[in-house]
């Protein structure tokens, strides 16, 4: 502990500054009641382009994606990178989808896609499940931003729980008070933080190292001696087609969570979402400098914590402990607080939009259906505090590692609500019954994918990870896929069919409360227009 007490203090210092500015936030752009939905989970609905443009990305870029892709990359070696594609090719796809998700919530108040997909479809069974699925995906999601901030912890020789209950506690503290509106302040300094320590480490690390050539040839040397068939400095032909699908499949998962949504539906008018869509793309670049940690950690021989447990080591503990090696102690102290930091920031946003998929779509619907403004606000700040102590259990009761699986299949679940969220903006054919039917299809068939895939480095029979090998379906061949860019598509088949059979049988559809043609005015531009949303039947 001696030997980290400068790291220590710089680390305090910065988290306890973060929390002061998560207290102050309900006095920032402070308005006239905060006691509603638009207001605290929403903050008013008003973000402009800068806050929104580092909501957003302190929302999808959270502390694990400092800590896990980098020690992916660390372990398996290109099959690391395939985060950085995926954050490329998402931000064309919900270019037009995201601001027309933003038109469509804005006329009718909609909080959480749940209530999008109850008005469209007319349907209250939909919109219950599409509710659940995102409650389901954002819990583990929520834990994992635990895992970033014990990671660090854990490289300054700290361990036991109490540090992240008195952190999560703080962070509960200052959600109820100010709502989204604290993580939307604290994103500035986050953001600051993190583009300070990466863009240093990417310049310093390698000089110290003797240049960008001798890290690859460290990481090259590394996975040329390794057994293992799925790591290596380049793809191969066994893992091409799963590198692809998880991109692409992830792209498709990353604005269906509901705290993606929350972030842009606090923006203030279209250009907003599009002109952060067309911004965001920065944080990619970033990405890909973050992912490149993992092989300077082979090149400088780092070490991961090893767990007294298990007597192995923990790859999250890699960059902190790069970071450790490297750096100077106060700059160390720095780097940290940037990943315990970069917890924070999403870990707020997922609680409050989970807690509003709650209130909107399970206590509003069928609890409360006369509920005030003011009650769903009190709702959503109480379920929040439980969200975060749900979050705080999971690390308690759960292996650390088995988070990190529930998380995997989050993702998994949170796809089979493309069809009705997704989709659901640009056409009504298909029938709610339909969409029922192919939800859960492909749950069925993304939970059977997982519970055949194994993990032999961990000796997991069963969820050891989301490469699903296609000689499971009776193909001559070692190549692997995405488990959730299949589920979705038995999702798609089984939806159509199903709304095929309904429409045959002519069993009564669900009506729209969307329909209209003024929907995409922008305000302050009324010659700005998108199509209506009338969809087809």
């Amino acid at each position: 502990m001696s030997s980290h007490t400068t790291e220590l203090v710089v680390f305090v210092l910065l988290f306890l500054v973060v929390s002061g500015m998560g207290f102050v936030a309900s006095r920032w752009r402070r308005p006239d009641n905060i006691e509603s939905l638009n207001e605290w989970g929403l903050g008013g609905r008003n973000f402009g382009s800068w806050i929104t443009w580092f909501l957003v990305g302190g929302d999808l870029y959270t502390a694990y994606t400092f800590v896990a892709v980098p020690a992916l990359v660390f372990g398996a070696g290109a099959m690391g990178f395939f985060a950085v594609p995926y954050t490329v090719i998402i931000y064309p796809m919900v270019f037009l989808v995201l601001a027309r998700m933003w038109s469509v919530s804005h006329v009718h108040g909609f909080v959480t896609p749940a209530d999008f997909v109850r008005a469209r479809f007319g349907s209250p069974t939909l919109a219950l499940l599409v509710a659940i699925t995102g409650l389901v995906a954002t819990m583990p999601y929520i834990a994992l931003q635990l895992v970033g901030i014990e990671a660090v912890l854990k490289a300054m020789g700290i361990t036991g729980h109490l540090p992240i209950i008195i952190a999560f506690a703080i962070l509960a503290a200052y959600t109820y008070q100010s709502g989204l509106r604290a993580p939307a302040l604290i994103a500035f300094v986050k953001d600051a933080l993190i583009y300070i320590v990466i863009l240093a480490a990417v310049f310093y690390i390698p000089a110290k190292l003797g240049g960008l050539g001798s890290v690859f040839d460290a990481a090259k040397a590394k996975f040329d001696a390794s057994p293992a068939p799925g790591d290596g400095l380049l793809l191969n032909a066994g893992n091409q087609l799963q590198y692809i699908t998880l991109a692409f499949g992830s792209a498709l998962a990353l604005f269906l969570y509901p705290h993606s949504l929350t972030g842009v539906l606090a923006s203030k008018n279209r250009s907003v979402i599009k002109r952060n869509m067309s911004a965001l793309p920065a944080y990619s670049l970033l990405l890909g400098l973050i992912a490149l940690l993992g092989y300077m950690a082979i090149a400088a021989g780092t070490k991961p914590v090893v767990n007294p447990a298990t007597g192995k080591g923990d790859n999250n503990t890699i960059v902190p402990m790069l970071f450790d090696q490297m750096f100077p102690d106060w700059f160390t102290g720095v780097a940290y607080a940037a990943v315990g930091i970069g917890a924070l920031v999403p870990a707020a946003i997922m609680s409050i939009a989970a807690a509003n998929l709650f209130t909107r779509n399970i206590y509003r619907e069928y609890i409360n259906k006369q509920a005030t403004d003011a009650q769903e606000a009190k709702v959503s700040k109480l379920v929040s505090l439980v969200v975060k102590v749900g979050a705080v259990l999971c690390i308690l009761v759960l292996d650390p590692q088995f988070s990190i699986d529930l998380q995997l299949i989050g993702g998994v679940i949170i796809l089979q609500t493309l069809p009705s969220v997704a989709l659901g903006l640009y056409t009504r054919w298909f029938h709610k019954g339909g969409l029922i039917a192919g939800w859960a299809g492909g749950l069925v068939a993304g939970m059977w994918m997982l519970y055949l895939i194994p993990n032999p480095a961990t000796g997991k029979q069963h969820f050891g990870g989301s490469a699903f090998a296609l000689s499971n379906l009776g193909f001559d061949t070692k190549m692997t896929i995405y488990a959730g860019f299949l589920a979705v598509i038995v999702n798609l088949v089984v939806a159509a069919l199903g709304t095929l059979l309904f429409r045959a049988i002519k069993l009564a559809d669900g009506e729209d409360a969307t329909a209209r043609d003024d929907y995409f005015v922008d305000e302050g531009d009324p010659k700005v227009k998108d199509l209506d949303l009338t969809g087809s039947h």
